[in-house]
């Protein structure tokens, strides 16, 4: 019976990456519904690619440099790993939706195996591993349960420097300023795939708190999830609301991106909020999203998914939010530090990434030429139509 606590959390562990590996098919499905039917082949290629490579990266590279080794008492080494592994790919899963209808697989699978390699172990080092920065002035006092910065704010960090690199989609933006509308694809799938990284949340956030097998710990589970659901429900309301005052519609792909908002929002400190905080945190997080959508667009990062404002702005707002309602100066947790971390992670993250894309485009463009782009990217890069029976739209 003494080795009953090491078996349940090895168990949950692999229960949550179950559940985070949902989340695989859940960007497949959100971005492949949002993009146009002459795309959709290369985006479900691309986030294949992003699982198969990032992983294989962790494994062989990444972990280790992340942790300093593999070792774990508390439940067996390979859960621990595999919990791991499911967090490397979403980096780079929420750089492909906003980087799609342009960027090509194989500079992208390149990037992706140096980020999941290094830029992203890094991050998770000087965080939740072994921490590099240990004793220096830059040693992170950031509390990050689940990852709003280290894993959304790296991905939207990664992705800024990506869209800036690549620039928009052709015929995105006109000459004279305006803003090219391009109509999804497929609302159902984006409702799928939505929804399914919803779920995937609940594996993500209640697998960080680390264990189940207590009393204490499947409380501190069970508030962590309950925690994310309600973000979750308050950003859907809020993006809802706000959509219906300002356009007197309710847009179905602003409404999930409200709920993944506060989501991401929720992310940094489900464990450390009475049942009522995550209202107030997720709600911000759906609001955040409908203003930062447009924003983005005026500065003409083109950002198909909204990528950059659900995981970049409510990265932010999250880890921000930890400080403002779960700030414990006797637990290392206040604003100031929850500021430092955004700031060391994003300034590191954003400089690594501008420069790694910036060498691989030099050598092997990111970006497909604007014929490619006219045709669709599913027949040139994968030779394969996902919808052959429908004529491509331009």
């Amino acid at each position: 019976m003494e080795d009953l606590p090491y078996v349940i959390d090895t168990l949950y562990a692999i229960f949550c990456m179950t559940l985070i590996i949902f989340m695989v098919p859940g960007f497949a499905m959100l971005e492949a519904g949002l993009v146009r039917n002459k795309n959709v082949t290369t985006v479900l290629t691309v986030n294949v690619m992003i699982y198969a490579v990032a992983s294989l990266m962790f494994l062989l590279v990444g972990y280790t440099l992340a942790f300093g080794s593999w070792e774990n008492t508390a439940m067996s080494i390979f859960a621990a790993f595999m919990f791991q592994m499911a967090f490397v790919g979403k980096t780079a899963n929420i750089m492909s939706g906003g980087m799609s209808e342009r960027v090509r697989i194989l500079p992208m699978a390149i990037f992706t195996a140096i980020m999941a390699g290094l830029i992203y172990p890094l991050v998770v080092n000087v965080s939740w591993g072994a921490d590099l920065l240990s004793d220096t002035f830059l040693d992170l006092n950031m509390y990050d349960l689940a990852g709003s910065t280290v894993i959304h704010s790296t991905g939207g960090w990664a992705l800024l420097a990506a869209i800036i690199i690549m620039g928009p989609r052709l015929g995105r933006y006109t000459a004279d300023g305006k803003i090219r509308v391009i109509p999804a694809s497929n609302i159902p799938l984006v409702v799928l795939g939505a929804l399914l990284l919803w779920i995937g949340w609940f594996g993500f956030n209640g697998g960080s708190v680390g264990g189940i097998a207590t009393k204490e710990g499947a409380d501190a589970v069970a508030l962590t999830i309950m925690n994310t659901n309600t973000a979750g429900l308050a950003g859907a309301l809020v993006a809802s609301i706000i959509m219906y005052i300002r356009y007197r519609k309710f847009d179905i792909t602003m409404i999930l991106n409200g709920a993944l908002g506060g989501l991401v929002a929720i992310t940094a400190g489900p464990d450390l909020y009475n049942i009522y905080q995550p209202i107030l945190i997720g709600g911000i997080g759906g609001a955040l999203v409908v203003f930062a959508v447009p924003l983005f667009d005026k500065f003409r990062l083109d950002d198909p998914v909204g990528a950059l404002s659900v995981h970049l702005v409510n990265g932010i707002w999250g880890t921000l939010a930890v400080g403002i309602f779960a700030s414990n100066p006797d637990a290392g947790i206040t604003f100031f530090g929850q500021l430092k971390g955004i700031v060391v992670i994003g300034v590191f993250v954003f400089a690594a990434s501008f420069t790694v894309i910036y060498i691989i485009n030099k050598l092997l463009p990111f970006r497909a030429d604007d014929e490619t782009q006219q045709q669709g990217l599913d027949v040139s890069e994968c030779g394969v139509e996902a919808y052959p029976e429908f004529k491509r739209s331009i």
